[in-house]
């Protein structure tokens, strides 16, 4: 591979922090919050869906503006990182690989994702683009910053909809990455399979397949 270009939630940064912080805000457990996001995973909806049945009616854009003009906006550091980001990014880079972080986050997700001088060659989100994954348009912008053929650009991710699938049908490489709550559930479904070229525990396990 030339270029690998990685998703950020489930697959470089945990999502503990994210709907904990989440559940405080609307005031329910974070257990109940937990559970309604693997309800709505199980369904294949989106995971604002979550907010919505904890809060019915809930406008999120509306709710995100309000806790970031309260002081409780997206935080990231070093404590979200999943343990072995720093290392399989470092090694990649070593074997002269493109690093790329790309996601559906925010602005402000990429920036303090940046502020964390992770070892890529750049980080980008949905919002800096203005389209956000399974878009094809998504995955056209994700080629344009690899510098890399398609058959030579690999995509890490643990959702199927969002990342393997649109992924794998714009021409990419596809790893899918067991991490999370997406990627142990659709782990062994076998249009999963079929559509993953590499099935991942660990991202150390990129540095094998790049030796490969």
């Amino acid at each position: 591979m030339a270029t690998i270009v990685l998703d950020v939630g489930e697959t470089i940064t945990r999502d503990d922090r994210y709907w904990a912080s989440w559940a405080d805000w609307l005031d329910v457990t974070r257990h109940t919050l937990s559970a309604l996001v693997g309800a709505v995973v199980a369904r294949g909806q989106d995971n604002a869906d979550a907010l919505r049945l904890a809060r019915p009616g809930c406008d999120v854009g509306a709710e995100y503006r309000a806790r970031e003009a309260a002081g409780h906006g997206e935080y990231l550091d070093e404590s979200d990182l999943y343990d072995d980001v720093r290392h399989a990014l470092s090694a990649l880079r070593e074997r002269g690989v493109r690093v790329i972080i790309a996601g559906n986050q925010t602005t402000r997700a990429g920036e303090l994702l940046r502020a964390l001088a992770l070892p890529a060659d750049l980080i980008v989100t949905s919002e800096d683009w203005g389209v956000a994954k399974p878009q094809p348009a998504f995955f056209e912008r994700v080629l344009e910053v690899a510098q890399a053929p398609a058959d030579r650009t690999l995509y890490v991710g643990d959702h199927p909809a969002n990342d393997i699938f649109p992924a794998k049908a714009a021409g990419l490489r596809t790893a899918h990455l067991r991490r999370g709550p997406w990627g142990c559930l659709w782990a062994d479904d076998p249009e999963v399979v079929a559509a993953a070229d590499w099935r991942i525990d660990s991202l150390s396990e990129l540095i094998t397949i790049v030796g490969d």
